[in-house]
C-alpha cells in the first residue's frame, strides 16, 4: 500500500485560502540524510528509511537483542559468511542471505532486494561484514527500487555511511538503481533462504577477512588482549590466517586459476 503525505506547509496553505488570506510559499523540505542510531553492539548502524537499517555484522547476544530492542523483524545479510540463523531465531527475527560482492550488486539480485524491502516484515536490517560498502549499498538500490527513497538519495546514503568511491561496482549499482514496476515485483519469483550456498574460494576468502580483522584489533590495541574479544590471541590469529591460505591453495577451484594468480596467493601465504 502506497500512502501519500500532505506536507505541513501545504496543509497551512489550505488553512489560510479558507481564511480568506493569500498563501504562503510552501517551505522546502530538508535535504536527505541518514540518521545514524545510538547503537552499542551494532557496527555502523544507519536508519534510511523508518523501514530499512543499514549497518555491519551482528555478532553475539547483545547485537541481536539491539535489532530487536529496535523493533527489527527482518535481518538480511549481503556477506558472504554463513549468518547466525539460530540466535535470530531466539531474538524473534527472520534472516535472509542475499549475498553479493564487492564489485557491484547484479540485476537479478537488485529485483530480490527491492521486493525484500517492500514485502517481507520490517523494519529490516541490512548487513554486510563492516556495513561501510556492500551493506549501504544494498539498502539503497532496495529502497530506490521499492520506491522508499528516490534515485538523488542514492549518494547521500554512500557518502554517509562511509561507502570508499574505490568500489566502482558498488557506485555504479547505486547510480543505475530506478523504481521497479511494482508488477514486475509482484511476477518476481524470489526466494529468500537463510543461508546461501558460497563458492569455496568466496568462502575462504571470508574466513580470511574475518582473521584479518581480529589482527588489525589485536594490532591496534598493541597486541594486548581485546576487552571485548578475550579468548583472541595474536599467535593463534596468525597461524590460523596463514592455514586458510594453506587450505585455500589446496582447492580444485585454485589449481585451475592461471600461474600469476597462483604466485600471488602463495606469497600471500
Amino acid at each position: 500500500m502506497h500512502v501519500g503525505f500532505i506536507s505541513v506547509a501545504a496543509g497551512l496553505a489550505l488553512v489560510a485560502v479558507g481564511c480568506g488570506h493569500e498563501p504562503t510559499a510552501a517551505i522546502p523540505p530538508p535535504a536527505f540524510q541518514p540518521q545514524q542510531l545510538p547503537a552499542k553492539h551494532l557496527p555502523n548502524p544507519w536508519q534510511i528509511h523508518p523501514q530499512v537499517i543499514s549497518g555491519g555484522l551482528p555478532e553475539g547476544e547483545a547485537a541481536f537483542g539491539e535489532l530487536a530492542a529496535l523493533g527489527v523483524k527482518t535481518v538480511i545479510s549481503v556477506d558472504g559468511a554463513r549468518p547466525d540463523v539460530a540466535l535470530a531465531r531466539k531474538y524473534g527475527l527472520r534472516y535472509v542471505h542475499l549475498p553479493h560482492g564487492y564489485d557491484g550488486i547484479p540485476a537479478q539480485r537488485m529485483k530480490e532486494l527491492a521486493k525484500a524491502v517492500r514485502d517481507l516484515p520490517g523494519p529490516i536490517y541490512i548487513h554486510c561484514h563492516h556495513g561501510h560498502h556492500r551493506s549501504p549499498v544494498a539498502a539503497t538500490v532496495a529502497c530506490v527500487g521499492a520506491g522508499l527513497l528516490t534515485h538523488d538519495h542514492a549518494l547521500a546514503v554512500l557518502r554517509t555511511a562511509g561507502t570508499s568511491e574505490n568500489y566502482r561496482g558498488l557506485y555504479q549499482s547505486a547510480e543505475l538503481a530506478r523504481r521497479l514496476d511494482d508488477a514486475l515485483l509482484d511476477e518476481l519469483k524470489a526466494e529468500y533462504p537463510e543461508t546461501a550456498q558460497i563458492p569455496p574460494i568466496a568462502d575462504a576468502m571470508i574466513a580470511i577477512e574475518h582473521t584479518h580483522d581480529h589482527l588489525k584489533a589485536l594490532a591496534a590495541n598493541r597486541w594486548r588482549t581485546l576487552e571485548k574479544q578475550p579468548d583472541l590471541g595474536a599467535a593463534h590469529e596468525a597461524l590460523l590466517l596463514r592455514e586458510h591460505y594453506t587450505e585455500l591453495a589446496r582447492t580444485d577451484e585454485i589449481n585451475s586459476q592461471p600461474a600469476g594468480f597462483r604466485k600471488l596467493l602463495a606469497e600471500s601465504e
